[in-house]
């Protein structure tokens, strides 16, 4: 029999830490590789495509496409251990008081595999979960985090815990999760600029 059980969920990028991470680590790459400026026309185009198309995927490979796994294996590391500095001050302390009153709490984000467990490791959340990329081509999503997806996501954690969650609260800086925040009995938003609440 599935047990019921009250989780809260948070975003990442925008919520838990200034700036977007995949965003920040393509810059870091441009900062210290020569590989990814041929694909500057590629980018260009993915981003016009972008305007149109926002939540499709061709955009969202077309501007990771200078990525190989010998690129992430060099530069994810140094990247993590810096991005860290981006997260904002309350968000580790947080997760910490959401976990202490009893609840399971979660991270549903976007950002890549071979960023985001590593960037909150030391956060303690009882499942990351993330958009998950092909490890050959880590351009190349196999599953895309973000949107709809993010419950999906939740709902394939859960049955794999043999629960049914309840979404007490959920915390996003973007209207992208709103299938998310929709079953949240509370929408805690919050301002990616400052890292504040944002009132309603």
């Amino acid at each position: 029999m599935l047990k019921k059980e009250d989780v809260v969920v948070f975003d990442f990028d925008g919520t838990l830490s200034a700036h977007d991470s995949s965003v920040e680590f393509a810059k870091y790459c441009f900062r210290h590789s020569f590989r990814p400026w041929p694909f500057l026309p590629l980018i260009g185009v993915a981003a016009i495509v972008r305007l149109f198309n926002p939540a499709g995927l061709w955009w969202r490979w077309a501007m990771r496409r200078f990525l190989t796994p010998e690129m992430v294996k060099r530069f994810a590391p140094a990247f993590i251990k810096q991005h860290r500095r981006e997260r904002f001050g309350w968000a580790k302390e947080q997760v910490a008081k959401e976990r202490a009153d009893g609840r399971s709490v979660i991270l549903i984000s976007a950002s890549p595999d071979y960023l985001l467990p590593q960037l909150v490791r030391d956060m303690k959340f009882d499942a990351v979960l993330c958009s998950r990329m092909d490890e050959s081509k880590p351009w190349k999503y196999e599953f895309l985090c973000w949107g709809k997806n993010k419950v999906i996501a939740m709902d394939e954690w859960a049955k794999k815990n043999h629960m049914i969650p309840r979404v007490v609260r959920s915390y996003s800086d973007s209207k992208s999760d709103m299938p998310l925040m929709e079953i949240a009995d509370e929408q805690v938003w919050v301002d990616k600029k400052t890292g504040l609440r944002k009132s309603a």
